[in-house]
Formats: structure tokens, sequence, C-alpha cells
């Protein structure tokens, strides 16, 4: 393979590790959002009376849920959210090393392109 196809295949290989990260990192952002909205509202069910009322929101209608049901989904979310956040780290730590990798590659390239280019 010439040292150009290689060039533009490694290219095209960051671009898409890129569009990877990219992606990665909404979701990471989309994770966070969540975490924050249920850690309040963790927050406003530790501040509720034993007896309030909770509603949970189905489709159009608002239906009367017990309040341990309540906390527990809300504290299984949190856990399912935070879980997913380390996994999203995860992928974001390997799409930056894959990143770097590419980039160190296509700069190999470019010098060898550039050393025949001179000769």
């Amino acid at each position: 393979m010439s040292s150009q196809a290689e060039l533009e295949k490694l290219s095209d290989e960051y671009r898409s590790v890129q569009k990877d990260l990219s992606t990665y990192i909404e979701a990471r952002q989309k994770l966070e959002s969540q975490l924050q909205e249920n850690k309040i509202v963790q927050k406003e069910f530790s501040i509720l009376e034993e007896d309030a009322k909770i509603y949970k929101l189905v489709g159009p209608v608002l239906l009367p849920q017990d309040k341990t049901e309540a906390v527990i989904n809300v504290d299984k979310r949190l856990e399912f959210i935070e879980s997913e956040i380390i996994r999203i780290e995860g992928q974001i730590t390997d799409s930056r090393a894959k990143i770097e990798k590419k980039r160190a590659e296509i700069l190999s390239v470019q010098t060898q392109l550039q050393g025949k280019a001179r000769q």
C-alpha cells in the first residue's frame, strides 16, 4: 500500500474514532443530567413525610405510587446511571487512547511522505 493510501486510511480511522468519542461524550452528558435529576428526586423523597402521596407519570396519566416503591425505584435508577457513567468513561478513555495512537501513526506516515518528497 502506498504511503498516501495508508495516510488516507489512517485519517478515515481517526475521524471514525473521533466520532465515536463525540458520541460517548454526549452519552456521558445525558447520563450526568439524569444523575442530577434523580439525586434531586432522592433528596425530595427524604424530605417528604411517610404518609405523603407520590404520583408517577405514566404516559398522560398520573398514577399513585407507594413511597417505599418510589424510593427503591429511584435508588435503583441511581445505581444504574452511576454504573453506566463508569462504563462510558471507560469507553471515553479507550477512545482517547485510540485517537492518540492514530495521531502518532498519521504523523509517522506524514514524516515518511515528507522524507520521500525531499529526495
